[in-house]
């Protein structure tokens, strides 16, 4: 264990020296309160609460942007290593190649984990500070639940970059894979689904089904965990109608993320442990 908190360590430290931390922080910071404002201002009229616009918005933020910033922390983790030929260096020390991978994924969980936090933290405090009745919403809860959930979201895309850093052998191509993931699981995925259920038109496709296959895609668990777990959310998302029929429950989805973190880390580890140096 000594091995892998020293490498978190250095992780940590060289986010932090190239400014990764603070950057991420801002920028998220900026962007969630951007959202949460303008989302929260027909609150007034609608009787909605403003915490629960700032779940709703926030979350279709998070789908697009921290896979992203997740796979770009983690893509070069071994193969930038590699071509910086400090690769080497580190496997002369006494440290097996699966604690390389484990210290680097928790150090850029750490790293990612602070940005999330103190990014969207920003913008629910911001909306409780100018708004009366936020404090007293019922969304304080799922807003909670977002944050974990972000993290977790984060945990998994951190893993699949761990997993293409470790397979290929150039930085170069190590960065269009991760582009590439980035687009199937973010936009392709998504949009091949609801042409599918577009051309089902004799409704072939049972709910069963679609659910299976939205539970397939990490991004869509993560949309189905925010937005159905709160029936003020739900009913603002437009997803109450799954909410209240939904076959899986919050702690089923919960876990479904983990597993999604756990199994690609695992992959990375195995695919480390046979790459030839």
């Amino acid at each position: 264990m000594k091995q892998i908190f020293t490498l978190a360590d250095r992780e940590i430290k060289d986010g932090m020296r190239n400014r990764w931390i603070i950057m991420i922080t801002l920028l998220m910071a900026g962007l969630a309160l951007v959202l949460s404002l303008l989302g929260s201002t027909p609150t007034g009229t609608t009787k909605v609460s403003a915490l629960a616009v700032t779940i709703v918005s926030l979350s279709s933020l998070s789908i697009f942007f921290i896979p992203l910033i997740a796979l770009l922390l983690s893509f070069d983790s071994i193969v930038g290593e590699n071509e910086r030929g400090t690769l080497l260096l580190l496997l002369a020390y006494p440290v097996a190649r699966w604690q390389i991978i484990l210290g680097k994924f928790a150090g850029q969980f750490v790293l990612l984990s602070i940005a999330i936090i103190l990014g969207f933290g920003a913008a629910g405090l911001t909306i409780a500070a100018i708004s009366e009745s936020v404090w007293a919403s019922q969304a304080w809860g799922g807003f909670l639940g977002l944050l974990a959930s972000s993290v977790l979201l984060g945990a998994v895309f951190l893993s699949i970059g761990l997993v293409i850093s470790a397979k290929v052998r150039e930085r170069g191509t190590a960065a269009a894979m991760a582009v590439g993931v980035w687009l199937v699981f973010v936009l392709v995925y998504d949009m091949g689904l609801l042409g599918i259920l577009a051309a089902d038109g004799q409704q072939m496709l049972g709910d069963r089904l679609v659910t299976v296959l939205l539970l397939a895609n990490p991004t869509d668990a993560y949309r189905m965990l925010n937005l159905t777990g709160n029936s003020e959310v739900s009913l603002l998302s437009g997803m109450a109608g799954l909410s209240s029929g939904r076959e899986v429950s919050v702690y089923f989805l919960a876990g479904l993320m983990i597993l999604w973190s756990v199994l690609p880390l695992g992959i990375a580890c195995l695919l480390f442990q046979k790459r030839p140096l």
